[in-house]
């Protein structure tokens, strides 16, 4: 039996009480942010979160991000050292997701995956923030697409993924970011990127470096998570299975040319059917890559290549998705 489609509505006013309406009633809603859309229901929620996780097809061990509307708020669920203030306040309302010591608190224990920690990010696109306003709740919301496949930057490619699994997509265009946030683990002053995104390392160790007595020479301590590394003995946040991403069909990365039957994704000078950049600009990248790796699913072609891209600033946060929807079991 075919699964019913999704109703899809504009943002606006109307859309956002129809939505907060659905929250407060323990649904779901698939709702634009500035990285990718995410589905939504209230953090607090069990039976709400484990809808989240059904309708995805989610393994419950995979933790949820809780979105919030402000520092103030996410400080009464998770305890901020001072570098943990200092990147909130660097990077929020932003694509930055900050795991921290988790309080006790009434969000859901399925959605930290029964760790001691918890994953937080204020957003700024408007439509996210306009439905933390009007359901009065933390949201929990990972990408709105199966679990596994290649994340919605569209209120079509959700409606695609997911269809009848959702009841109500908030569709305010394409997405600004195009990649997921950038994932910082800070626990007991050790402070690690769990997931590339866009909040590059860089910007992180600038915020960090400030924190440093003056006249101190050394690094400050940061650890760069490899996207090539093995997949972790325990999931601490979103983004860090091994296969992740994926479209249907097989994909070859830093690829030169394609071949006869595969679809080409290009960058820089490197040509395509399509490409992310013909200037070679990252950002401009970033935000076509999944949007590109649909098309090319799409196509009449049995297989997808794509150029190589600098594994520089926002690179590392492409390079790191195209490993995982590479990989294949």
């Amino acid at each position: 039996m075919d699964r019913p489609n999704p109703r899809i509505l504009p943002y606006g006013t109307a859309a956002i009480a129809e939505a907060a309406e659905l929250i407060r009633a323990g649904g779901v809603v698939a709702v634009p942010t500035e990285t990718v859309y995410g589905l939504a229901a209230d953090a607090t929620n069990g039976e709400a979160v484990a809808h989240v996780y059904a309708a995805k097809g989610r393994p419950s061990f995979n933790p949820l991000i809780v979105h919030v509307p402000d520092r103030a708020t996410a400080e009464t669920l998770a305890a901020f050292d001072a570098r943990a203030r200092a990147l909130a306040d660097a990077f929020w309302p932003g694509p930055l997701t900050l795991v921290l010591p988790k309080r006790e608190s009434a969000i859901a224990g399925l959605v930290t995956a029964g760790l001691e920690t918890i994953a937080i990010r204020v957003p700024a696109h408007r439509a996210m923030r306009a439905l933390l306003e009007a359901s009065g709740k933390p949201l929990a919301a990972p990408s709105a697409n199966a679990s596994g496949g290649i994340s919605p930057t569209r209120a079509d490619h959700v409606a695609a993924s997911l269809g009848g699994n959702v009841p109500l997509i908030i569709d305010d265009g394409a997405t600004e970011r195009g990649i997921e946030s950038t994932i910082v683990r800070e626990v007991f002053g050790s402070t690690k990127i769990l997931r590339h995104g866009p909040i590059t390392t860089d910007m992180i160790h600038a915020v960090l470096a400030k924190m440093l007595p003056h006249g101190i020479a050394h690094e400050p301590h940061l650890e760069r998570f490899d996207a090539s590394d093995d997949e972790p003995d325990t999931i601490e946040a979103p983004g860090q299975l091994a296969s992740h991403y994926a479209p249907r069909k097989p994909l070859r990365i830093d690829a030169p040319r394609a071949a006869p039957d595969e679809w080409m994704i290009g960058f820089g000078p490197t040509p395509g059917d399509e490409t992310l950049s013909a200037s070679g600009d990252l950002d401009e990248a970033a935000v076509r890559l999944f949007d590109a790796l649909h098309r090319a699913d799409a196509s009449d072609r049995a297989k997808i290549a794509i150029a190589p891209v600098p594994d520089t600033g926002i690179g590392e946060a492409i390079n790191d998705r195209l490993r995982r929807a590479a990989h294949r079991d």
